[in-house]
């Protein structure tokens, strides 16, 4: 079977009532594998007690890895919750998944793998991102391969530069309301409603697909001739914290499986909304 790949951030959500494994890839490849694929974890750890305490965890979730221990700090994110349980956070910087260094063993990975999601957050070091880049040009050139671009805005760690490379590179992107409000400025699809937005991305970067996520008013998933739109289930929220990673993790799972656009979205919307009644974001 062959992989499929969260490479990018891996770190510690510091929530009011404790700390969570978190980091958008990692949340993402966690929600791959409880659909039963053969999902890996690509990151960088310190040498340090949070660093062992993710590995720990990790294979207590029986969660293949590829985690390299470089000379930084593990890293940690501050998380305010704020109404509805809708997280803010204060993102530490110069850490250890910011230096994901590209080896002989991420490049067999590599070789060897049907799918990947990445996000912008770890190309704001250009260690990380050359590793990214790296991995995607080493993956197989097959038409169903699937290179995910979770667009994933946070603080000011993005740019213009990095989200259209990203966007060239990858062939599915997921992207919610907010971040479409910033995108469609970025590259001027003002004047646009948020589906002709959608769509003129999708054309502008010949993707196969764009998933745009927009909380409790629901979800759409565009192709060049399909559309899928359905609403978010009422749900008692915990916090929405990895709620958007387990939704693309169960989609691309889905879409894996041999199940159809409308089918993987249904089941993605299923997934998310009950991550929403947990505390974290690999909440089993």
């Amino acid at each position: 079977m062959r992989n499929v790949v969260g490479i990018g951030e891996v770190l510690w959500d510091c929530l009011p009532e404790g700390r969570q494994l978190g980091g958008a890839p990692a949340n993402f490849a966690y929600h791959a594998a409880r659909m039963g694929m053969n999902a890996v974890v690509v990151s960088a750890i310190g040498d340090d007690s949070l660093g062992r305490e993710i590995i720990e965890r990790l294979d207590e979730k029986s969660l293949p890895h590829n985690l390299n221990v470089v000379p930084f700090a593990t890293g940690t994110v501050e998380v305010e919750l704020g109404e509805a349980g809708i997280p803010k956070y204060n993102i530490k910087e110069d850490v250890a998944w910011d230096n994901i260094p590209y080896t002989d063993a991420l490049r067999a990975i590599a070789a060897d793998s049907q799918a990947v999601c990445f996000g912008s957050l770890a190309q704001r070091s250009s260690i990380s991102r050359q590793t990214i880049y790296s991995f995607l040009d080493e993956m197989p050139r097959r038409d169903n391969i699937l290179k995910v671009f979770d667009i994933n805005l946070r603080q000011s760690f993005y740019s213009k530069e990095i989200i259209e490379d990203s966007l060239k590179r990858c062939n599915i992107l997921k992207i919610n309301d907010e971040e479409l409000i910033t995108i469609a400025e970025m590259f001027s699809l003002k004047g646009l409603n948020a589906e002709e937005q959608c769509m003129s991305l999708l054309n502008r970067y010949n993707l196969k697909i764009l998933i745009l996520t927009c909380g409790t008013q629901g979800s759409y998933v565009f192709t060049a001739d399909e559309k899928s739109f359905l609403p978010t289930p009422k749900v008692e929220v915990a916090d929405t914290v990895g709620a958007g990673d387990s939704f693309t993790g169960a989609f691309v799972a889905s879409i894996l499986s041999g199940k159809s656009i409308a089918e993987a979205h249904r089941k993605a919307v299923e997934v998310s909304a009950y991550v929403c009644t947990q505390h974290g974001a690999m909440p089993y």
